[in-house]
This record gives structure tokens, C-alpha cells and sequence, in this order.
């Protein structure tokens, strides 16, 4: 006679635990936010460097071969411990956290900045030179538009790639969703049951990422063409139409007279 071993699994474990498993997803996302918005001014500027002559782009080249070899949980454990002693300064883990991925992830947008930049035509540049624009005119106002474009799907893959990171912290005492979930599995031993919620909110939180930048890239590429886009759009629609409106009415007064 063969017996077959059941098993109940206690999924009400998740209503239990969803404020602390939410307080850990907001800190995960509050650390990717903060690490992006640095990594991005930082990945822009060593993108202007690394495009710079051979001898002067050597050290921008340097330091994006060398973090982007690094894996997520050597640098928050270099950072949290092996910077701290040499520095002497004491970090929170909150610090830590950030400033591990900044130095991962300045280097990836790096890269995704460069070839961006790269793929807008010299003609553009060397158009603008010629009406008597100044270079970093040019730069801000033909170039970086359209950079911008082509780099903002992978700035939100980067960030969707934060957030995950955030899970290897924990080794430095990050209490993000993996901690707490580690935390609850421990006093429960449920934890095919916990880790599928933490399962969970990942991809949840990559979905709305995903989202939140496929509006941004619709903005930023063009006409809007979602509900979402159109509504957030609809404002500024209102004032060009009123300046339109605006700028024609006295030419046709004009020409009654």
C-alpha cells in the first residue's frame, strides 16, 4: 500500500505579515529610488567621459569595467564593512544600501547613456554649431531629448534590477522583503508559503515599474496615446490650445478693422 504524504500550506500567513512584507517593499523601493536618481547624474557623466579622448576616458573606462564586474552582495559588503574601517565612517545600512548600487549601476547606465548619445546623428550637432548655437546649448536642448528617448526602457529595466538587488543587503541587515521574510520563516516554518509572497511582490512591483516608464517613454517619445498618458498630458494640451487660441484672436481683430 502506498502512502502519499500531504501537505496544508498556510497562505492566511500573508494577510498576517502584509504590513510588515509592504514596510519592507517600500524600503526596498525607497533605496532603489535613491540609489537611481544619483546613478543616473553619475552615468551621465562618465558617459561624457568615457567618450572623451582615449588618455583622458581611461579612469571613466576603469571604473565602469570595474563595477559592473562586481556583484551586488561584494559591494554592499565592501561598502557596509570594508569602506567603513577605511574611511572611518560609520554608515547605516540605509547608506550602505544606496551608495553599493550607485557604484553598480552608474556604471551600467554609463554604457546605456553613451551608446544613447551615440546614436543621435553628428549632422544634429554639427547643424546646431552652424546656426551659432554654443555646444552645451546643444547638448542640453538637440542632443539630450533625444538620448532620452532611446535610454529611458533600460533606466526602468535598471530600476526594476535595483529593487531586486535590494535582496542581497540583507546580509548587512537591510530590512527589506527577503529579511522580513526570512524573519517570519523562521517563527513559522512556513516558507515555500512566505517566499511566494515575496515571490509576489517582486513582480509586482517590476509590472508597475514597467509600467510607470512605458507611459514616461510615450511622453518623452511622442504623441501620448494611453488613457494614462493622455490624462496626465491633458493639462498642458489645454494651454497650448489657450495660447493658440490667444495669439490668433488679435490678427483677426486686426484684419476686421
Amino acid at each position: 500500500m502506498r502512502v502519499v504524504a500531504s501537505t496544508v500550506y498556510n497562505w492566511d500567513l500573508i494577510w498576517q505579515y502584509r504590513s510588515q512584507l509592504l514596510a519592507a517593499v517600500w524600503v526596498a523601493i525607497k533605496v532603489a529610488l535613491t540609489a537611481l536618481t544619483i546613478s543616473v547624474v553619475l552615468g551621465m557623466l562618465f558617459a561624457i567621459w568615457r567618450m572623451a579622448r582615449p588618455a583622458i576616458s581611461w579612469p571613466a573606462a576603469l571604473y565602469i569595467n570595474v563595477f559592473r564586474g562586481m556583484p551586488a552582495l561584494v559591494s554592499g559588503i565592501w561598502v557596509y564593512f570594508g569602506w567603513s574601517l577605511v574611511v572611518g565612517i560609520r554608515l547605516s545600512v540605509f547608506q550602505a544600501a544606496v551608495i553599493a548600487l550607485v557604484l553598480l549601476y552608474s556604471a551600467y547606465l554609463a554604457e546605456i547613456f553613451r551608446a544613447a548619445l551615440t546614436a543621435v546623428p553628428r549632422g544634429q550637432r554639427e547643424a546646431g554649431n552652424a546656426l551659432g548655437m554654443t555646444r552645451p546649448y546643444v547638448f542640453l536642448e538637440v542632443v539630450l531629448p533625444q538620448a532620452a528617448k532611446i535610454a529611458i526602457p533600460n533606466v526602468g529595466s535598471m530600476l526594476i534590477g535595483m529593487v531586486k538587488d535590494t535582496s542581497t543587503f540583507v546580509v548587512i541587515g537591510l530590512v527589506e522583503v527577503v529579511y522580513v521574510t526570512e524573519s517570519v520563516t523562521a517563527t513559522t516554518y512556513e516558507p515555500f508559503v512566505m517566499y511566494s509572497a515575496a515571490a509576489g511582490l517582486y513582480v509586482v512591483v517590476a509590472f508597475a515599474i514597467d509600467f510607470i516608464f512605458r507611459i514616461l517613454e510615450r511622453l518623452i517619445g511622442g504623441r501620448p496615446t494611453g488613457r494614462v498618458a493622455l490624462l496626465i498630458t491633458s493639462r498642458k494640451r489645454r494651454r497650448l490650445e489657450a495660447l493658440a487660441a490667444a495669439t490668433s484672436s488679435p490678427a483677426g481683430d486686426a484684419v476686421a478693422i
